[in-house]
């Protein structure tokens, strides 16, 4: 049996990511992971492929222990992992609340290893690994600062395991994308507005994931949805951060 896990299906990229798998890939099943049951109900009705849905908190560890028990038994082989998981917070540090900070960093960076480790035994040749990270990981941000850092960890991470698994030929391919049009932001802005000069950028969920798809199936490393993000990047590598994050404090 060959099956996809994806994380953080029930709503933006996580869910794109289970309709574009299903379009194209001739998967026994998927595995669909999030908190909201009836979302994850709802979305088999969107896919030809079965779902089998898993109403987990990754952030806790017994959670994590039923998605263990579930690989173990099955013993089938998993082709492509999707870790998509994972939540920001705008605002100064302190603004939102100590366990929401905190928060950031178990779903964002341990929860993601700890998929990531508990799925690779039944990952074979010529597998795949997609994280999401964000264009944030290549500059420090100011007023997400926690959510940035934890992104620049994913990609870090990404970058080091696609290296070590080289050998096996699986492939981790780390997405960047700057912000896209999903309800990240509804979560986000609770505690603080995204600045305009993102708001005039936001991409399509559907583009990102389709380039995020074909990076991953050429190997790449590091997948940049759309020009602005690609500049971007390219700027981060070549002017001071302390200059361009005064930059950003001015635009906001």
């Amino acid at each position: 049996m060959q099956i996809a896990v994806v994380t953080g299906a029930t709503s933006g990229m996580g869910r794109e990511m289970v309709l574009q798998l299903s379009d194209h890939f001739p998967f026994d099943e998927i595995w669909v992971i999030g908190r909201r049951m009836e979302r994850l109900k709802e979305l088999q009705k969107q896919t030809r492929i079965t779902l089998r849905p898993f109403c987990l908190d990754l952030s806790r560890k017994e959670d994590l222990q039923v998605l263990d028990q579930a690989l173990k038994e099955a013993g089938g082989e998993v082709k492509f992992l999707v870790n998509a998981a994972g939540y920001g917070k705008i605002g100064p540090v302190g603004t939102a609340s100590f366990e929401e900070e905190m928060g950031m960093v178990r779903l964002n960076c341990e929860a993601l290893c700890a998929v990531t480790r508990m799925v690779l035994p039944y990952m074979p040749h010529n597998s795949r690994i997609i994280q999401f990270a964000s264009a944030a990981a290549f500059l420090p941000q100011p007023d997400f600062a926690v959510y940035a850092a934890t992104k620049s960890f994913v990609l870090s991470y990404s970058r080091a395991l696609g290296e070590e698994l080289r050998d096996r030929d699986i492939y981790v391919t780390a997405v960047c994308p700057g912000p896209v049009k999903t309800e990240f932001f509804d979560l986000a802005e609770t505690t603080g507005q995204i600045p305009l000069y993102k708001r005039l950028v936001m991409a399509n969920p559907r583009h990102v994931v389709r380039k995020a798809l074909n990076d991953s199936i050429l190997g790449r490393p590091v997948s940049v949805y759309g020009l602005t993000m690609k500049a971007f990047r390219l700027l981060a590598k070549l002017a001071p951060h302390g200059f361009l994050l005064s930059v950003m404090r001015k635009l906001s």
